[in-house]
């Protein structure tokens, strides 16, 4: 059950309206890393959590999300409370007009002309939202890390939003934001580590001979050595030969076919094989011979009149004047 408090999360003001700004905290409403995204995502998981601390974990923050999501939006509400007037009673000239809602980087208008200066579920160009930013499998240790990196992902937009503005009390409510999706990512830790193993995620043993194996594939200039890939932590493959078939095998790919499979293969391979010692005059040969042709035909040289596939003068017949 969901009850609504008509008092907002953190109180927000804002000192001037923008258009420009408003557009732009739409990622953060309706974008891959905003705030339903965030809210649908954990609720979601919660749904179906054993658990029942991580269950309770997930209905927290999912449900603070949505109040999130109410501050963000009314955060663009009122920076479009402007555009919203003056388009919808014609209050100034056309153009005039125009240049004012498409002031302070606003290119798009997208909330303005499209949506009467309203709050629309699409992120800052206009994409609407879309279940797919739901990246949820079904597996603990795997969502919560998810999740840690959702939460990094949503704390650099606002830091970025931040950026954008020099009115004090809305960044005011935008640093409260981001700090709230620090608290998120600290909780999402805390909670993968409580599970103990909790790497790697699932359930099924992984093959320990490539677990510890580090391929040095890219090679060249820029090569660094750390944690991630010393010779103190990892067995180092750089030959390019052992880098291949590392199962000990030859590389090769194949599969057992049944008698039927086998002669029904042969019979198509036979039907499309194509001819190594034929070589046939393509459409695309002949259209650049008509291209080097016409060419010719143009040119001034003395080559001009002797062009393969000039076409020759009709044929008359010899005179029949009398001798």
């Amino acid at each position: 059950m969901f009850v609504h408090n008509k008092r907002l999360q953190f109180t927000v003001r804002a000192n001037q309206t923008n258009p420009g700004l408003a557009n732009l905290m739409l990622e953060q409403f309706g974008g891959p890393q905003g705030e339903l995204a965030a809210a649908i995502r954990y609720f979601t998981q919660a749904l179906s959590e054993d658990d029942p601390g991580r269950k309770d974990l997930l209905l927290d923050i999912a449900t603070e999300e949505l109040s999130h999501l109410e501050v963000i939006g009314s955060l663009v509400g009122m920076l479009n409370k402007g555009a919203k007037g003056r388009l919808a009673e014609g209050a100034e000239q056309q153009a005039a007009l125009y240049r004012s809602i498409t002031g302070a980087g606003n290119d798009s208008h997208l909330t303005q002309v499209l949506y009467g200066a309203g709050t629309p579920l699409t992120n800052s160009a206009g994409v609407p939202w879309t279940a797919a930013y739901i990246d949820t499998i079904g597996e603990p240790t795997a969502d919560l890390r998810s999740n840690i990196a959702a939460e990094a992902r949503a704390k650099i937009i606002y830091e970025r939003l931040i950026n954008l503005t020099d009115d004090p009390d809305v960044r005011q409510a935008l640093g409260f934001l981001m700090t709230r999706e620090v608290a998120h990512q600290l909780s999402f830790e805390k909670a993968l580590y409580a599970i103990e193993p909790n790497f790697p995620p699932g359930k099924m043993p992984v093959d320990p001979q490539y677990t510890k194996v580090y391929l040095n594939m890219s090679q060249g200039p820029g090569d660094e050595q750390g944690p991630w890939n010393n010779a103190e932590h990892w067995q180092v493959i750089s030959e390019r030969e052992k880098q291949c078939a590392v199962d000990g095998g030859d590389g090769s790919a194949s599969v057992k076919l049944t008698q039927d499979e086998a002669q029904t293969l042969q019979r198509m391979a036979q039907r499309t094989r194509s001819d190594p010692d034929g070589d046939p005059t393509t459409g695309a040969e002949l259209g650049m011979d008509g291209a080097a042709n016409g060419l010719h035909r143009s040119g001034t040289g003395t080559g001009a009149g002797t062009a393969a596939g000039r076409r020759a003068p009709p044929h008359k017949p010899p005179s029949s004047r009398p001798s």
